[in-house]
């Protein structure tokens, strides 16, 4: 046990060194969207509720989802027993994927856990030894445990670089089943995929595309359909991960697209056949943030014309947003130690603002990552403005 201890320590020692050390802090959310940290209500702007949903269980509430639940014939209560495999699937499931996919524009629709537990379940469910995963270099982390998991070989190609990808396709010829697999947007940096060539390319090679909607989802399309949908590619994409976090403000993931899809996924998919299922009473509280999210349109038009006005104001104050194109805006310092310190100062001022540093990010690219919401109104925007200018110009990030 010392020697765990020891060499845990000197680990987490080497990080503080290189300012990456991470700790949990407490923060309680707030009605209006800001948090409570250390005592201090902060607007927040390193939050992935992006929609800024009414989230509060109320008695009329919680009333509704009992009686969508009865009149399925179920009675829901808040825990979850085991995986739907062993004691079947609660009706509220069938119900909801139904729904879904057909909001989704695809076949059918499988609910899993997270969108960790999609992506590390359903790549190794697709492809294994033998088989090659195209990955783009800036993907999620769950995606790149999934192709891990899989055994299968992996090449990353550069970030959205298509005649990089298109020479490696070419290289490997004869594999027996190629995986393109790419997030629609890229979390850390809010470009886009180029999900257009990126058909032409599986299509020309005869590869599968995996796109990952977490962040897309709800935000992209005429409802929040996602990035796929708004392209009208729905047809040309074969696998679609997305989550009910994020935009949706709850929790878990589905996967949506041919029926076949979903009965090869039942049988292969590790993290789905062995694991728990959701409460249904998570799955009914899914539905009604989606219903939300779509009866109140305003929400995502608001999201994306501020986020739009934030990085412009940014870069015009002399900020890097690198390749941003949507409601996540990097403020791209550089290294560890004055993006920690930028987050420190805005923090004081009153906003949350996270520092996010390798390996989530490359190295020398240490940044600020905002993620607007649809709460924040122009002025509390232009107040963060302020003291994002007033840091920045004290550490000597802009003139």
């Amino acid at each position: 046990m010392s020697d765990m201890r020891q060499w845990m320590s000197e680990e987490l020692r080497a990080l503080e060194g290189k300012a990456q050390y991470r700790s949990l802090a407490t923060a309680a959310a707030q009605a209006d969207g800001s948090i409570v940290k250390a005592g201090r209500k902060l607007m927040n702007l390193a939050s992935n509720h992006y929609l800024g949903l009414d989230l509060q269980l109320t008695e009329a509430r919680l009333a509704r989802l009992t009686e969508q639940a009865e009149a399925l014939g179920t009675h829901v209560g808040i825990g979850s027993t085991a995986s739907r495999l062993i004691v079947g699937s609660d009706p509220v499931f069938a119900a909801f994927e139904a729904e879904f996919a057909a909001f989704k524009g695809t076949e059918s629709c499988l609910l899993f856990g997270s969108g960790y537990l999609a992506n590390s379940g359903v790549i190794p469910a697709l492809v294994g030894r033998h088989d090659v995963v195209f990955s783009d270099r800036l993907n999620h982390a769950s995606i790149v445990d999934g192709i891990t998991l899989s055994r299968a070989d992996h090449i990353r190609y550069r970030h959205r670089d298509l005649d990089q990808l298109e020479q490696q396709l070419k290289q490997v010829g004869s594999a027996k089943r190629k995986l393109i697999v790419t997030d629609t947007i890229f979390s850390m940096d809010g470009s886009l995929a180029p999900l257009r060539e990126l058909v032409t390319l599986k299509q020309r090679y005869g590869a599968m595309l995996m796109v990952d909607e977490a962040h897309s989802g709800g935000i992209f399309g005429a409802k929040g359909e996602g990035l796929t949908h708004a392209l009208r590619l729905t047809e040309q994409v074969d696998i679609q991960m997305g989550t009910f976090s994020k935009a949706y403000g709850c929790y878990g993931a589905y996967i949506a697209g041919d029926s076949i899809l979903r009965e090869y996924l039942i049988n292969k998919a590790r993290s789905f056949i062995y694991t728990t299922a959701l409460p249904p009473l998570i799955v009914l509280a899914i539905r009604d943030n989606w219903l939300q999210a779509q009866q109140e349109d305003w929400r995502r038009l608001t999201l994306l014309e501020n986020a739009i006005w934030f990085r412009e104001q940014l870069q015009s104050l002399g900020f890097d947003t690198g390749e941003s194109e949507c409601q996540i805006v990097p403020l791209i310092v550089g290294d560890n130690e004055r993006t920690v310190a930028l987050s420190q100062r805005l923090q004081q001022a009153g906003i949350a603002a996270v520092a996010i540093r390798p390996p989530t990010v490359p190295e020398g690219s240490a940044r600020i990552r905002f993620s607007l919401t649809s709460l924040l109104q122009k002025s509390q925007l232009r107040q963060a403005l302020y003291h994002i200018a007033d840091a920045g110009r004290e550490l000597g990030l802009i003139g």
